[in-house]
């Protein structure tokens, strides 16, 4: 028997198997890598010897207004370690600057103040000032453009008045936008919801080369660029996690430049061979990124890479938070054919993207492969309602896998952490 621990919520759900039906467990090799620092340290070296740039401290000089984006709730990013350097390597370049931190929300709900000192911690949240990014905040979104895309451009009026725009931030693989970190602090982050339906449009999600760990050629991804150029990103501080959430690697400077460094870096620990199996089972990689059934979809891919046609993924993600979407739940509820929804997703021009339909697009993609069985803490009838088999334990999930797939001598791969890993 081999037992194998699956990050669920704030813990782990632990189960044994039999080594004969277990065929493969695709992990990356971060768990692996040893920094040759700590934490504090990594990312003290980062913003003392940036790519691409000057140090922060003389960026800062002379600026009355800089911005700094700093990911939502939703992102586990050690902003306790990153946002005290970045704010005391500002003001040693810049005594009298006035710091705005604006929170990267997305298309998110607002972060509560409750999370911000989870996040920060209480002084920073008491003593600095502190504006939470809303996409459909009309009187403080401003047009800088037209998207390679086609589609407008809209950012958030703080950080396009900033004299100096930068970021905090993390770099894992995304499962369209090829990896998260740099440039999407703005576009996703702290753009208008026009702006992100255009980029999130039907025709670029089903793109092949949007999918994890590309950039070349990722249309998505080339929006994105565009957008943190034009907004005039200078900076930025992003860090690689390990399963326990800790930092590993830091990168700083450039917005691109450093970024690069960063997908370098990870690209060459996580990359991870298919091997097909009958039931693949994954998670988001626990808390904060397993909260809701909507950040869920994206541990699904890396199943959905490695799972042979018709075959069942068994998803673990607490889902305490619920659907994460009324857009996306009610969507995927009124479906009641999922090819028929996919292909009118298909038929919509680029400017035409409903909200949350990337989501919707990708999870039906899943859906048409393979059968998902949802091991989580939501409702079972909203499990049900969005088209999947709900379960509560692995040694269930596994017993409603076999009955769907009507055999018992079944290959099953296991993938701890489905956000971690590159499945090619």
């Amino acid at each position: 028997m081999k037992t194998i621990a699956f990050p669920y919520g704030k813990g782990t759900i632990t189960h044994s198997f039999d080594e004969r039906q277990l065929v493969d467990v695709l992990t990356s090799s971060i768990e692996e890598y040893q920094p040759e620092c700590d934490a504090d340290e990594l990312v003290r070296r980062a913003i003392e010897s940036p790519v691409g740039s000057k140090r922060l401290c003389e960026l800062a000089k002379n600026k009355k207004k800089v911005v700094i984006i700093a990911s939502d709730h939703t992102r586990p990013v050690p902003s306790k370690i990153i946002m005290p350097q970045m704010l005391r390597e500002i003001r040693n370049g810049n005594p009298d600057a006035q710091i705005t931190i604006l929170i990267a929300t997305g298309c998110h709900r607002g972060t509560t103040k409750e999370e911000l000192i989870s996040k920060f911690g209480e002084e920073i949240v008491q003593n600095e000032t502190i504006y939470i990014h809303d996409c459909d905040e009309r009187e403080k979104l401003v047009n800088i453009g037209v998207l390679p895309s086609g589609g407008q451009c809209e950012i958030n009026r703080i950080a396009y008045e900033a004299d100096l725009l930068v970021a905090e931030g993390f770099i894992e693989p995304h499962f369209f936008a090829g990896f998260s970190g740099g440039r999407k602090s703005v576009l996703p982050g702290i753009a208008g919801r026009t702006t992100v339906l255009a980029n999130h449009c039907s025709e670029f999600i089903a793109d092949k080369q949007a999918r994890t760990g590309i950039l070349e050629d990722n249309p998505i991804h080339k929006d994105m660029v565009w957008a943190a150029q034009k907004a005039n990103l200078q900076f930025i501080v992003n860090v690689v996690l390990n399963s326990e959430k800790e930092p590993i690697f830091a990168t700083a400077g450039d917005a691109v430049e450093a970024h690069k460094k960063g997908t370098d870096f990870l690209s060459a620990l996580c990359g991870a061979k298919a091997t097909p199996a009958d039931i693949v089972i994954t998670t988001n990689g626990g808390y904060p990124l397993d909260q809701n059934i909507y950040q869920a979809v994206k541990g699904m891919t890396a199943a959905e890479a490695t799972v042979k046609q018709d075959g069942v993924i068994i998803m673990l993600a607490a889902s305490d938070d619920g659907t994460g979407g009324d857009h996306f739940y009610r969507r995927m509820a009124e479906t009641t054919d999922i090819r028929e929804t996919m292909q009118l997703f298909l038929d919509r021009a680029r400017n035409e993207t409903e909200p949350d339909q990337w989501m919707s697009q990708i999870f039906l993609r899943i859906l048409m492969r393979a059968s998902v069985i949802y091991v989580s803490n939501a409702p079972d009838d909203i499990v049900r309602d969005m088209h999947m088999i709900p379960a509560h334990s692995i040694e269930e999930a596994l017993t409603k896998a076999k009955d769907l797939l009507q055999k018992q001598d079944v290959k099953i791969v296991a993938i701890p952490d489905g956000i971690s890993v590159i499945v090619k």
